[in-house]
């Protein structure tokens, strides 16, 4: 049985791009509302002493009276604080400062995050070992670390979680406009000892990858009641399999049977195994060293996975397939390679 591969075709692409065209135009429009000031509603009487706003079945256009913040509106508006980028994204520039107007949106416009001159991508970005200092690509020092996670914050990203993503390319929500994802590999302790805590101090999170078989032998990898821990605290755990082996290649002299037999093992006993620790259902799959075929890609699927992570460069628009989606890793200790990593836009022009 061969797998179909989730696409999108370009008459539905062209389509999308026209109506979130418009979409634009509506929200541009709203946007203008705020800065003309003669065109400011009257105030409601002075008994009344409400914050003044107008509402429609899309929209809030709100006077903020002082003290408010993306969180607080979002809070109060949308009944969740974490939306607050939905309000960030819609007011750009904006310093929320008393007196100024503000546009909140009250539905999700543009789930796949579709613009009149291309569509949004996110980018995964996969980090394996940490140490205090080190030279080997797949280790990072902590100091080239807090200066990827600071760059991501002092410019505007917001690391999501693989939950989140999931929601996006299966077009039930948006996302914020400069999304990113960040994964680890392999499980390893170091990551519990420096990049768990400098994540949790910039507010990220992160998805962890453990291999079932590696966590027994080796002392070097993270314990259950660590693991147990982190996901407390908002990181998710997904499988790297039993024994972090190439799915696509078979043992020597190993008949085609045992093969798949093997690998029908290596991706549904990793995830009972982490499913009966954690107490979860785990749905997310890192393929070791980022090898796949269509057949392994249905044996995921069978087993119950419904994200699936490679290692091919690039970023994730919303209709890219969940189960073979892109990584960039994270080898370079310079920033401008890193930055490279952090594509979020992809242009796409139909003129």
């Amino acid at each position: 049985m061969i797998r179909k591969v989730k696409c999108i075709a370009p008459w539905r692409l062209f389509i999308f791009l026209l109506f979130s065209g418009g979409l634009l135009l509506q929200t541009s429009f709203l946007q203008s509302m705020p800065g003309a000031k003669e065109s400011k509603p009257a105030p409601p009487e002075e008994k009344a002493q409400k914050p003044l706003y107008h509402q429609s079945e899309n929209y809030i256009v709100y006077q903020l009276q002082g003290g408010e913040t993306p969180a607080t509106l979002a809070a109060r508006f949308l009944g969740d604080e974490k939306k607050d980028w939905v309000i960030e994204d819609e007011n750009k520039g904006s310093s929320f400062e008393k007196g100024r107007w503000v546009v909140i949106p009250l539905q999700d416009k543009n789930k796949g995050g579709l613009k009149s001159d291309g569509y949004q991508v996110v980018p995964i970005l996969s980090y394996q070992d940490f140490a205090e200092e080190c030279e080997a690509p797949y280790c990072t020092p902590r100091k080239i670390f807090i200066n990827q996670m600071n760059y991501l914050k002092e410019n505007g990203y917001r690391v999501i979680s693989l939950n989140e993503l999931m929601g996006f390319l299966e077009y039930k929500h948006g996302l914020p406009e400069k999304s990113v994802v960040i994964t680890i590999d392999d499980g390893y302790r170091s990551f519990y000892r420096i990049g768990y805590p400098i994540l949790s101090e910039y507010g990220f999170t992160a998805t962890v990858f453990v291999s079932t078989d590696l966590m027994i032998r080796s002392k070097n990898r993270v314990t259950w009641k660590q693991l147990k821990k982190i996901k407390a605290n908002g990181f998710e755990v997904g499988s790297g399999c039993r024994s972090r082996t190439d799915l696509t290649k078979k043992r020597r002299k190993e008949s085609d049977k045992a093969y798949f037999k093997r690998i029908e093992k290596e991706l549904v006993r990793s995830k009972k195994i982490i499913d009966q620790k954690l107490g979860q259902k785990t749905i997310y799959l890192a393929f070791p060293f980022g090898g796949y075929n269509q057949r392994i890609l249905q044996l995921s699927e069978d087993a119950g996975y419904k994200i699936g992570l490679s290692v091919r460069k690039g970023s994730n628009p919303f209709f890219a397939d969940p189960l073979s989606l892109k990584r960039n890793r994270i080898t370079h200790r310079d920033m401008e390679h890193f930055i490279a990593s952090l594509e979020t836009f992809k242009k796409f022009s139909l003129e």
